[in-house]
């Protein structure tokens, strides 16, 4: 019997790797030795097996400690008063626990979309993963909001029984592929794998069809789906709707669906992250005299103090009047830039005493005047 390799060895990684180094060093390994990408190596499954054994022992915290101080030794039966680590899993089921999930289908990418690993077994092939874009108000991004989406996908065929099969005894291994849903020609050195044209990748062929689905165990239908979406989403959140995507054929899993968020831009907030900014006309009269100021937020009318001699351009900033974060739920800040707003039109009286107000304050009672031609005085004595 062959002596067993080194586990380090194997994954190509020192003994001081840390747990992210080992997965990354088993998925790029276990890719270039799948036996559905080497259909004309006869060692790449024994390559493959060896891979998930060695990464199934050394991402695991204990295992990786019991074969550290024993070997090999720690998983052949605990002889010696030494630990027994168990037995080790099917290496197609470790392939999928690792590549598995997220958006577009798993591991499949790795195949070209013919899903080799996954239909290998099971001969279910899953569902597509459905993408939904979706507009929403500033509003109901601040408060959250359950929206009804109306899409079209694919279910299971209600008839059949979602088995593709008229009697349900029509079913058989496809003799093309042998099951594995995919087939493999030499190209000179390499080795072209595409899906099974005569099973479409399912494995199986009927020889009774069901007239509703003609086979495929689904049917395309208008469905309605309830979304909950959270307070404090931007334009780009995605949320991720579990297995309300495609059906799978003949029962396979159902994929997920993506929903990508867009908050329309609003007539009177910019956002920036969680604060949000507006600007706010503000009376000569109470930029002069001082005075209150109703301003709008997303919780209604809010009320600003504005102090004596205020400029345009001041900015005052409300507290906690902004949007809510997504990740702690923390409100951001409202920030409102004031305007001075200036009359355009004036009455004969209004203007005589506006003037004589101009008269009274004299040169001396506009410091930004005063401090600006100070700074330009060089370019008037020219």
């Amino acid at each position: 019997m062959a002596e067993k390799r080194d586990y380090y060895e194997i994954l190509e990684v020192g003994r001081d790797a840390n747990g992210d180094t080992i997965k990354k060093s088993y998925r790029k390994l276990a890719v270039k030795f799948h036996p559905d990408k080497n259909l004309g190596d006869p060692t790449a499954e024994d390559k493959f097996k060896e891979l998930g054994e060695a990464y199934e022992a050394l991402s695991d915290p204990d295992k990786r400690a019991a074969y550290d101080r024993y070997g090999h030794a720690a998983f052949n039966g605990g002889g010696g008063g030494r630990p027994s680590g168990g037995g080790f899993h099917d290496p197609m089921d470790l392939f999928s626990q690792v590549f598995g999930g997220g958006f577009g289908g798993g591991f499949e990418e790795f195949f070209g979309g013919a899903g080799g690993g996954s239909r290998r077994n099971s001969g279910k092939q899953k569902g597509s993963d459905l993408r939904y874009d979706l507009e929403i108000s500033l509003e109901e991004a601040a408060r959250g909001i359950e929206k009804e989406l109306e899409i079209e996908r694919y279910v299971a065929c209600e008839p059949c029984g979602a088995k593709g099969s008229k009697g349900g005894g029509g079913i058989k291994a496809c003799s093309t592929c042998g099951g594995r849903g995919v087939v493999a020609r030499q190209a000179g050195i390499f080795i072209q794998q595409t899906t099974c044209p005569e099973c479409r990748g399912a494995g199986e062929t009927i020889s009774d069809p069901c007239s509703t689905c003609k086979g495929d165990g689904r049917v395309q239908r208008e469905c309605r789906i309830k979304l909950r979406i959270p307070a404090g989403v931007d334009t780009g959140t995605r949320l991720r709707s579990s297995s309300n995507g495609d059906g799978g054929v003949r029962g396979g899993a159902a994929g997920d669906l993506y929903v990508f968020l867009h908050v329309r831009d609003h007539d009177v907030f910019e956002r920036d992250d969680s604060d949000l900014f507006c600007s706010v006309p503000l009376p000569f009269s109470i930029a002069a005299l001082g005075g209150e100021l109703k301003v709008p937020s997303l919780d209604g009318q809010s009320s600003i103090k504005i102090p004596v001699g205020t400029q345009g351009g001041t900015v005052f900033r409300l507290r906690e009047k902004g949007m809510p974060s997504l990740s702690n739920g923390r409100r951001g800040n409202l920030n409102v830039t004031v305007q001075v707003e200036v009359p355009t039109k004036l009455s004969s009286d209004q203007e005589d005493k506006l003037r004589a107000f101009s008269e009274s304050i004299g040169e001396h009672n506009s410091p930004m005047q005063e401090g600006f031609f100070k700074k330009a005085k060089r370019f008037f004595d020219l």
